[in-house]
Order: C-alpha cells, then sequence, then structure tokens
C-alpha cells in the first residue's frame, strides 16, 4: 500500500533523532533468504517501541512469510522490492524513492522479494506495541505450497 511522502519525512526524522540520541542493541526479527538487517534506532516512548531498521535483500533473497504486531513504514533506497499479499498476488512493486507501509495483524501475512539483479534496500520505521517483536513469521499460504 503506498503512502504519502510524510512516511518519509517520518522515517527520516526518526533517523534523525537516532542520530542524536544515540543507536541501541541487535533487533530480534528473524531474516528469510538472503535478508540481512542493520538497527540504526530503537527508543520505548508510553506503550509503544519505535524501531527503525535497514533492510537489505540480495538478488533472489525474500523475507519469507510474516505479519507485523504494529504498523510498518518503508522507504526503498535501492533497487525494487517486490510485495505479495497472502492470496499470492502482488500488491505493490516499489522503487527507489517509493514509499511502502504495512497494516499490523495476523489478518495480513504477506512477503517482499527481490526480483531484481541488484540489492534492494529498504529503510523501515516500525512502530510496534512495546516488547513485541518486530515480525512474526507465518504458514506459507495456500497458494504457495
Amino acid at each position: 500500500m503506498r503512502s504519502t511522502t510524510s512516511v518519509r519525512a517520518l522515517v527520516i526524522g526518526t533517523a534523525a533523532v537516532a542520530a542524536l540520541g544515540g543507536l541501541a542493541g541487535v533487533s530480534s526479527a528473524t531474516p528469510g533468504t538472503g535478508v540481512s538487517a542493520k538497527l540504526l534506532f530503537q527508543k520505548t516512548v508510553g506503550d509503544k517501541d519505535y524501531v527503525v531498521r535497514e533492510i537489505t535483500i540480495q538478488p533472489g533473497g525474500e523475507t519469507g512469510w510474516h505479519f507485523h504486531d504494529g504498523r510498518v513504514y518503508g522507504v526503498v533506497r535501492s533497487g525494487t522490492l517486490t510485495h505479495y499479499d497472502d492470496t499470492c498476488s502482488v500488491d505493490g512493486v516499489y522503487r527507489p524513492g517509493e514509499s511502502i507501509s504495512e497494516p499490523n495483524g495476523s489478518d495480513y501475512v504477506h512477503i517482499g522479494r527481490n526480483h531484481g539483479t541488484t540489492p534492494m534496500v529498504l529503510e523501515v520505521l516500525y512502530v510496534n506495541p512495546a516488547g513485541a517483536p518486530l515480525s512474526r513469521d507465518a504458514d506459507a499460504p495456500a497458494c504457495e505450497r
């Protein structure tokens, strides 16, 4: 789901706060194949965790089927992200400078893939319930089995 440029401003603004406030420890997300993540910022405010990560998916790589307990906002920095919903249909193709927003909940199982020939780099802001994992693994939908 494409979002407005305010998502980009939110991600960039949160990264700026990270530069001013220091960096936190390692994240506990489970990567798919060819995926790496670098934690840029993490802070808990009230009952919410705010986490900024740079996610890289190598050519042919994928995130694995998953969902999030909180909202996710991202901006593609390089490469192309192809995003699939639980019907195995492409629900978005995102190129450099484009933003993505993902709703929360187990009813929004999805996967991100890099079908390109260069690494795809995505800067992501997670707005999660405090203490919740950044993502939860999900079984592949019937259309992929």
